[in-house]
């Protein structure tokens, strides 16, 4: 889709108060002019009040902010001065601030919190802007002033952000229908704008989906197995929906915890196939046709643009640079990872079979049952063991101190920021100089109105503005298990990890220091992006690390070596079947996107894909790609690989810092000023070489992932 670009708040704030305004303000103005939106924000570093806003003011607001940003394209477009750098390449980067501003805020609580009431207007608004962004990208008269700056940009021998800025303008409205013909410019508005609106109606059925589901245990007998955190919130659940049973969900941290400690096989089974069926049911919240049509139409506006695929159309604009580099990576890591996956399985098998298992292959939903006790058998190690050492709270300040050693960076809490939801917390964050650097929220708790998963986002991006630095404020959702009436939230390892992840996101945007918000922060190529959050990952597993915030929520015990010896141990544990998992994910993404459509059923794709990475036996009535989120409702879609594709990155990122050591400043500026500043200030290539001194190597991933047998 067509980046929205920004404008500066000055000039929103000059073309809002025109003389006539001013003079004699109409009563349909003066209401414009009330809306929080619209106002500069007189709040603490100007955050978003959410605090003002109101669902009834989104629309108004953004109708109004895109006539102002069309006004600005006007003004650029009939500028009587030949097109240069400054008054067409700069004039469109800061045009369409305040659309920005309220789709940005929109968005984001449309993912994190959620109604029906703000589904209904995302609906409305979700056309408007696709239309807003058509009306950009296929203005002729615009594109030739860009065109005209381009062809002239050897002469204007531009360096550095001013020369990417310029090229990625360019290659912006190339890719976004510029060079069509008319009745292809109508035909390429109508594909975006159906794959606008299916795009949302697929990510609102699995949240529904998710939110429907629930299932109720009656029996006590039913809860053997299950460790007393998992049924405390069973329980809370249940008193929250009006029931004196036990309520489980498919939220993560309920499904997650039955899938691996119920002893009850066939709810277990009951609850996997609910999971994984999220919108395949051929009701009203089915994703079956919307996918096809999805693909359908990602592959029309792909052959629109020239190219063969929607995939290629994708990796154009990534470092593998095509589908084939894709498809091949992924199949020599499948080469690497069966293998390995194949010896797990005839343990795990084994293993299940000398204590109980009948059946003569396990299903699915006896995986993570039978790994979490053979993981206890072989290390006397497992999440109930792990949990008390991981209060939330403890966990976020680990991230703070960590971020304090490697970057200087300083995270002070603050009550006085508004927020969307009383439970988001809020830091002012400062550089290692005492300097404002950015506003960090933190999210982390599910609930109805917030889907699965777990993401960074900004509410403002970062830019440099009439030579003012202006700060980002970025923020993190997760979906962790709630505090109970005994216990704070206590975290698995996994929610350690995922914490940890998108933390690194957030550095990402909060340490981005651009000259262009377009360019900024995480601004990147997409498998790029993965970088600085799956880096971080990797001090989950440092001692030294760990023992700064890993404190028993009883006794404030630092976590025993022997327990971090066995974190340690266990981290290549299953590994194979983890790869496997992430591997099937990619190549069904690349089959839905890199080829013509074939007609062919969601059960159809999955099981090609599953006859070459799947070691389970297809379970009727189930398919992933309905609530495969990513790809269908993300901007994931021909992009799912980027995970492993950075972990080859990080891998071999964090070997340098191993070299040096994990706290090494010298390690972390050059991870620093190369990585997390420059966002898309130049190739993602050339700012890993610039950071390790020579491309990275696979190496680093499947030594550390144990593949290599």
């Amino acid at each position: 889709m067509f980046t929205l670009r920004k404008m500066t708040q000055t000039a929103v704030l000059l073309a809002a108060l025109t003389p006539a305004l001013l003079a004699q303000p109409s009563p349909e103005k003066a209401k414009m002019s009330e809306n929080p939106l619209l106002q500069p924000f007189k709040t603490p570093h100007e955050t978003v009040p959410f605090d003002l806003i109101k669902n009834d003011h989104y629309l108004p607001a953004l109708k109004e902010a895109m006539a102002m940003g069309r006004k600005e394209i006007d003004a650029i477009v009939a500028n009587p001065a030949a097109p240069t750098f400054e008054n067409t390449v700069v004039a469109l980067e800061n045009a369409g601030h305040m659309v920005n501003r309220v789709s940005s805020v929109l968005f984001n609580l449309n993912s994190a919190e959620t109604s029906p009431e703000l589904q209904k207007i995302v609906r409305e608004a979700s056309p408007l802007l696709t239309e807003y962004g058509n009306d950009i990208s296929l203005n002729e008269k615009l594109f030739k002033r860009i065109k005209t700056v381009y062809d002239q940009r050897d002469q204007l021998k531009l360096q550095g952000e001013d020369r990417m800025l310029l090229e990625k303008s360019y290659k912006g409205f190339a890719r976004n229908g510029a060079n069509l013909k008319a009745a292809d410019k109508d035909k390429f508005r109508a594909i975006n704008k159906d794959l606008s609106q299916f795009s949302l109606q697929f990510g609102e059925n699995v949240l529904n989906e998710t939110n429907e589901y629930l299932m109720e245990v009656t029996d006590e007998k039913d809860l053997a197995g299950l460790p007393d955190f998992a049924r405390e919130a069973a329980k809370a659940t249940a008193t929250q929906k009006g029931k004196t049973s036990w309520v489980f969900t498919l939220q993560a941290p309920s499904y997650q915890p039955f899938m691996q400690y119920a002893d009850n096989r066939e709810l277990r089974k009951k609850l996997f196939i609910a999971y994984n069926s999220r919108g395949f049911h051929s009701d009203k919240n089915d994703n079956q046709q919307i996918i096809g049509k999805l693909v359908q139409l990602r592959y029309d506006r792909a052959k629109l643009l020239g190219y063969q695929t929607h995939a290629d159309f994708i990796l154009e604009e990534s470092m593998a640079g095509s589908p084939e580099k894709v498809k091949q990576f992924l199949s020599e890591l499948a080469g690497y990872a069966k293998p390995v996956a194949e010896k797990q399985m005839t343990e795990l098998t084994t293993y299940a079979k000398q204590n109980g298992f009948k059946d003569e292959r396990l299903e699915r939903w006896d995986y993570n049952y039978y790994s979490e006790k053979l993981k206890k058998e072989k290390y006397a190690l497992d999440d109930e063991i792990l949990k008390p050492y991981f209060k939330l709270e403890n966990v976020i300040e680990g991230a703070f101190t960590i971020a304090n050693k490697l970057y200087g960076l300083t995270f002070k809490e603050r009550k006085d920021v508004p927020t969307y939801n009383p439970e988001v917390k809020t830091y002012d964050v400062f550089d290692q100089d005492g300097k404002f650097l950015a506003v960090f929220y933190g999210d982390y708790f599910p609930r109805a109105g917030k889907r699965s998963g777990a993401w960074m986002n900004d509410l403002q991006g970062q830019k440099v503005e009439n030579g003012v630095n202006i700060r980002p404020h970025i923020v993190n959702v997760c979906n962790f298990t709630r505090p109970t009436e005994t216990k704070p939230s206590l975290l698995n390892f996994n929610e350690v990890t995922t914490l940890f992840h998108e933390f690194g996101h957030g550095l990402h945007g909060m340490l981005a220091n651009s000259k262009y918000e377009s360019l900024s922060g995480t601004s990147v190529y997409r498998d790029f992006v993965e970088l600085p959050s799956q880096v971080m990952e990797n001090w989950c597993y440092d001692p030294e690390a760990l023992k700064l915030f890993a404190k028993h929520y009883q006794t404030g015990e630092v976590i025993p070596n022997d327990l971090i010896e066995k974190i340690r141990a266990s981290q290549n544990f299953m590994a194979g079947m983890a790869n496997l998992t992430q591997l099937r994910y990619g190549l069904v993404d690349m089959y839905w996107h890199g080829g013509a459509p074939k007609g062919e059923t969601v059960e159809q794709v999955e099981s090609h894909i599953d006859s070459l990475v799947n070691l389970f036996p297809k379970v009727p009535g189930t398919a992933f790609s309905p609530a495969f989120s990513h790809i269908f409702a993300g901007g994931y879609s021909a992009g799912y690989y980027s995970y492993k594709w950075s972990e080859v990155l990080d891998a071999d990122a964090f070997e340098f810092f191993k070299e040096k050591g994990l706290s090494s400043r010298e390690v972390a500026d050059k991870f620093r000023k190369n990585v997390l500043e420059k966002g898309g200030t130049e190739k993602p290539m050339e700012l890993y070489k610039k950071f390790r001194g020579r491309e990275p190597s696979p190496q680093a991933m499947l030594r550390r992932s144990g593949l290599t047998l």
